[in-house]
């Protein structure tokens, strides 16, 4: 089923290109605390692959990515304020690199911050007006991806769209104060769970639809051009075509064309911690 996946993404979309490298299951990793993982980073002048999660946990890696991905584990700690006290509101989301330096951003507290080694938020982003004033449809539905380019700053969406938009109308928002408005695709629940810049003007959008236990969940991998609008889908599992679908919430650029993509396992035994390692382009 996998290599038909492929191939239909190949051919319907020949304008994109996706191919799976390698699937590793996290979970057999005996780490403390290894559960609910939102987003990764990898800063290629370190090799640390750094993975975040949304109970205010820093697990970093050294990292190697050939024709495999090589892991080594490194440390793990809470994230923590300038006090080294850890922090009230822990839902950490996305995880980006900038100039090789760590940077999260979170949800209920609006806010990107980079964060040291340790764990310890030293500095905070200054954020747009209009991202300041979004109206998330809730608390806890803020900001859930975040990705750096070096023309526009930090990139960043909301879980779901603002209350008054369409549910799958959404909007990246910009450091700079350039916003990019687009459709995902319209399934029910729409969100955009991650984002990574690619190459150009290009950047991959990870879109997660889940309308309950009982009804459609997809996973939908979207380029987008950030000068033209252009949207192009890549790569799309979903439920009703009997495909197996993890909670996908992370993404990383890890060198030329290829990237991860990880799930969040909702600390259920039901679930997994999927890394999945891939071509794009």
């Amino acid at each position: 089923m996998k290599i038909f996946l492929i191939l239909v993404c190949f051919l319907e979309f020949s304008f994109g290109y996706f191919k799976i490298l390698q699937e590793i299951n996290l979970n057999k990793l005996d780490i403390d605390n290894f559960h609910e993982l939102s987003d990764l980073a990898y800063d290629k002048k370190r090799k640390k692959l750094y993975l975040i999660s949304d109970k205010g946990r820093l697990f970093i890696f050294k990292a190697k990515f050939d024709d495999k991905v090589h892991l080594n584990f490194l440390s793990s700690t809470p994230l923590r304020n300038k006090k080294g006290k850890r922090l009230k509101y822990r839902d950490s989301e996305g995880a980006t690199i900038a100039n090789h330096k760590l940077y999260v951003s979170f949800e209920r507290k609006l806010k990107i911050a980079r964060v040291l080694d340790d764990g310890r938020i030293v500095k905070k982003i200054k954020l747009p007006k209009a991202l300041k004033k979004a109206k998330a449809r809730g608390r806890n539905k803020m900001l859930e991806a975040l990705a750096y380019h070096p023309k526009y700053g930090f990139l960043t969406a909301l879980e779901y769209a603002q209350r008054g938009r369409d549910i799958c109308s959404q909007q990246i928002f910009s450091t700079s104060g350039k916003i990019w408005n687009i459709n995902l695709e319209p399934f029910k629940n729409c969100a955009i769970t991650a984002l990574e810049v690619m190459d150009k003007d290009n950047i991959l959008i990870l879109e997660r639809a889940y309308g309950g236990l009982f009804r459609e969940f997809a996973v939908t991998l979207i380029k987008f051009n950030l000068k033209t609008h252009q949207k192009e889908i890549i790569y799309q599992i979903s439920t009703s075509k009997n495909d197996r679908v993890e909670n996908y919430e992370g993404l990383a650029k890890v060198g030329k064309n290829r990237y991860l993509m990880i799930s969040d396992d909702n600390d259920s035994f039901f679930a997994n911690t999927k890394l999945i390692y891939f071509e794009a382009y």
